[in-house]
């Protein structure tokens, strides 16, 4: 059987020698109108694609993403050590892996907070509060969106979408027209405060590491 990424990688590694753009202490190469650029953006749709189909082909959406993510560094690195730019590979490599590190490890303590907080039954007593308290439709809408909006700046977006629209479920059990336009804005709600604070989103998240807020 034919290893295709290797195939791929080893035809990456023939192209012409790209132009070569000085960038601080290293001498990085210009793949992007380059073959194995195109290889590596194709790559990259393939793993997209399969991440959308990942309910019907039953199939988590972090292996194609790991297996995308290995080959299109393993074609940069042939690409690189084919043209004798090994130092810079391995700074870059350095660069990322720190990267990965810093948001795997704030990762690993958030979702351990809120592990902690559905083990304790926070969320549960969030849902039965909402309820004993009688309120009026309308006015649950809003408290539901408010709420949402607060939850999801500390803690997981989808998580907190999650409980907020099973809540609007059993509130709306008796008012079925109820569900939907809250679920509306309990999703909206969430990514709001996602956006509003890093620890909601990881895409947040990055964008706060790089400085950019």
């Amino acid at each position: 059987m034919l290893n295709i990424p290797v195939i791929l990688c080893a035809i990456a590694c023939l192209l012409p020698l790209p132009v070569l753009a000085a960038a601080g202490e290293h001498a990085y190469l210009n793949l992007t109108q380059q073959t194995v650029g195109y290889l590596a953006l194709l790559v990259f749709l393939a793993a997209y694609v399969l991440v959308i189909l990942e309910e019907k082909l039953a199939l988590r959406k972090s292996k194609p993403v790991l297996l995308a993510a290995g080959i299109i560094w393993a074609m940069i690195g042939f690409a690189y050590a084919a043209r004798g730019v090994t130092d810079t590979t391995a700074a870059i490599l350095k660069d990322n892996f720190l990267e990965y590190s810093e948001l795997f490890f704030f990762l690993l303590v958030a979702m351990t907070y809120i592990n902690a907080m559905i083990e304790r039954d926070v969320f549960q007593s969030l849902h039965y509060w909402l309820v004993s308290k009688g309120l009026s439709y309308r006015r649950m809408f809003w408290l539901i969106g408010i709420l949402t909006f607060f939850i999801s700046s500390v803690a997981d977006n989808l998580t907190s979408a999650l409980v907020m629209c099973t809540v609007a479920m059993t509130l709306g059990d008796q008012q079925p027209r109820f569900v939907t336009p809250a679920c509306v804005a309990i999703v909206v709600a969430a990514n709001a405060g996602g956006a509003f604070s890093p620890f909601g989103d990881i895409s947040t998240l990055m964008v706060w590491q790089k400085g950019v807020i």
